[in-house]
């Protein structure tokens, strides 16, 4: 089994999107774990589906 490319990390005030590849943060802090994104982002990163779920946990956090 490969290493995973992105993993969620628990930060003070939620969860933050790491990047193994870059080492260093992507995306914005969520108060929710991004389950769903994380799946996408580490399988098929379907541009549409990323930003649809980008778009939901920005609202979730509203």
């Amino acid at each position: 089994m490969s290493r995973r490319r992105y993993v969620a990390r628990g930060v003070p005030g939620g969860y933050r999107i790491w990047d193994n590849k870059r080492q260093r943060w992507w995306g914005e802090l969520y108060e929710l774990c991004p389950d769903d994104l994380l799946v996408e982002l580490n399988g098929a990163a379907n541009y549409a589906r990323v930003t649809a779920l980008l778009k939901r946990y920005r609202a979730l956090k509203r």
